[in-house]
């Protein structure tokens, strides 16, 4: 028996990693708590696409366990032991603003609950492979101060940049300013990393931009691309924080990232960073996201403007990809922006409505 453990497992991420590993016959071993309720409220809840993974998923084990709780998790890793062939470590604490609010349970879930799952992969499944699900925001708001040009609708970078393709790994993640959550999402890349260097298990973070998809439970702190759209479809007022709204962020797909960690699994390395994302392939600004909205809704958004931007956010952040496609030159982006917001709106008509 083959057998995929995914925290996190109702979230955007999880959702789409439990269908396609359980596509290729695997057990799937979901943990997931619905803490996200508890950071964003209800209607950030993941409880519908919980039960709609029971529902569908014949080979599904759901465990409604706090990634905190080490002996819990270790009793799962103790019950399937050596099966286990693959760990996909989705489970976090994703906002700027809430790990402010209360920045002991921010870490606890991102840096101790990483580590929780790396200790108990390494003493009862080391041939596993672990993947991470990082965060573009371990590089702080260093990428603000490249050489940026504001346009008309957004902003860019010189071209003639060497990030001009994409921000890439060898960015500093130092001596810079995060936010508390981008400080316990750096203790936990480095801790997936010094697993893989120390130990040599077969560990990977994947370092994501926006990721996003018909299944996300968009909120006003987490979530842009899918609130951006419940916001247009039923004529919520949506507000856009500092930069004139023309900051730019590269949107992924979540099964054109699940597609990355598939072709991971199949030929893992020890301690890889990757930044993934949709790169210059598929990319926005907030005012164009907005426009694409109001093109596919056939409505008018309402929105406003505060002068005061998010601490840590960035201006400009595109991923470079040649890093990734170099090692698995298989993998591609397949969605662009314009399709990703297509397909929420398709699949979120009858649940928003």
């Amino acid at each position: 028996m083959s057998v995929a453990i995914i925290t996190g497992s109702a979230g955007l991420i999880g959702s789409e990693a439990v269908r396609f590993f359980s596509s290729l016959g695997m057990h799937i071993v979901g943990i997931d708590n619905d803490m996200r309720k508890e950071f964003f409220g209800e209607e950030a809840s993941t409880e519908w696409n919980c039960a709609q993974l029971k529902k569908d998923i014949k080979d599904y084990d759901h465990y409604d366990v706090d990634i905190r709780d080490y002996s819990s998790i270790r009793k799962i890793f103790e019950t399937f032991g050596k099966d286990i062939e693959i760990i996909i470590h989705t489970a976090a604490q994703p906002s700027h603003d809430w790990a402010a609010r209360d920045p002991l349970t921010d870490f606890s879930v991102n840096a101790n609950g990483t580590l929780h799952l790396l200790q108990a992969a390494r003493d009862l499944a080391p041939e596993s492979s672990f993947i991470f699900t990082s965060t573009n925001k371990v590089y702080g708001d260093l990428p603000n101060y490249l050489p940026l040009i504001e346009q008309e609708n957004r902003w860019e970078i010189d071209a003639s940049h060497r990030y001009h393709q994409g921000i890439a790994e060898d960015m500093s993640i130092d001596q810079c300013k995060h936010s508390l959550f981008g400080a316990s999402k750096v203790a936990a890349d480095v801790l997936v990393q010094e697993y893989g260097r120390y130990f040599g298990m077969k560990t990977a973070c994947f370092r994501g931009g926006c990721l996003t998809g018909p299944n996300h439970s968009g909120t006003q702190l987490h979530g842009f691309l899918a609130y951006l759209m419940k916001c247009a479809m039923t004529e919520t007022p949506y507000k856009i924080f500092g930069y004139k709204g023309k900051q730019v962020r590269d949107n992924i797909h979540s099964s054109d990232l699940i597609a990355a960690f598939y072709e991971f699994y199949k030929n893992p390395k020890s301690a890889e960073v990757y930044n993934i994302g949709g790169g210059r392939e598929s990319n926005c600004s907030m005012l164009e996201a907005i426009h694409l909205c109001q093109k596919i809704t056939g409505k008018e958004m309402q929105y406003s403007y505060v002068e005061d931007n998010r601490i840590g956010d960035h201006i400009w952040y595109i991923s470079d990809l040649t890093k990734f496609k170099e090692h698995y030159p298989n993998w591609s982006v397949k969605y662009d922006v314009d399709a990703i917001l297509a397909e929420i709106f398709d699949k979120n008509t009858e649940r928003w409505s």
